[in-house]
């Protein structure tokens, strides 16, 4: 691929409950991911929250009741 190509992806990882959803934003930080845009409430039944990989990547961690 080229560079400057755009986007080809965007990936949405969904989790049952917020303590999954918890425990995946907490590896994904260890791993070098940025967080873009927080969730509204995160201690909501059901949200979502913006990342970016360490090469800029966007991706969102969504959780759902579980």
């Amino acid at each position: 691929m080229a560079r400057g190509a755009p986007q080809q992806i965007h990936l949405d990882l969904y989790f049952e409950g917020v303590d999954a959803h918890t425990a995946a934003h907490e590896r994904a930080i260890a791993l070098g991911a940025r967080l873009l845009k927080p969730a509204d409430d995160p201690a909501a039944a059901r949200g979502v929250q913006v990342y970016a990989d360490p090469a800029g990547h966007p991706f969102c961690l969504c959780w759902v009741p579980g």
